[in-house]
């Protein structure tokens, strides 16, 4: 996966070096905007960028709903998932609280979900990275964009 990113940043790097600074600014903020888009639908399917579905959540005592309770439901709205966007770059942030959430199981860390509580270790839930779908959306706008 990373060797296609990486490919896909050698090839779009030159092309994007022949346009202005303003284009490419506005290029970028709408990759970003179907980046976004785009991540939050896998979050609220609870997949990772490779399809697989999120690791099931641990079993709780004294819980009032059973079955299946998605994890990150309110993580994908856009007060969390922030977009930053220039002419040089694209990020997609979660911030705050979340973001500390979103990092530990992003990586597969351990934590303390509450104070004095004792730490836990989360399974890894790839939140934010790229399906080969989202790169080739990305290779189809820089394209399209170039054609313009």
């Amino acid at each position: 996966m990373s060797d296609n990113l990486n490919a896909l940043e050698d090839w779009a790097g030159a092309l994007l070096a022949k346009l202005q600074p303003t284009e490419r600014r506005k290029l970028n903020q709408t990759l970003a905007r179907e980046l976004r888009r785009s991540q939050q639908q896998r979050i609220a399917a609870q997949q990772n960028p490779d399809g697989s579905a999120y690791a099931p959540r641990k079993p709780r005592k004294n819980l009032r709903r059973q079955g299946r309770i998605k994890m990150f439901a309110k993580l994908r709205q856009a007060k969390h998932l922030k977009l930053q966007s220039d002419a040089d770059s694209i990020a997609l942030v979660i911030t705050g609280r979340a973001g500390r959430i979103a990092h530990t199981h992003q990586h597969g860390l351990t934590d303390r979900p509450e104070r004095n509580g004792p730490e836990i270790r989360y399974a890894r839930r790839e939140l934010l990275g790229f399906t080969e779908a989202e790169l080739e959306m990305i290779r189809d706008r820089l394209l399209h964009h170039l054609a313009l």
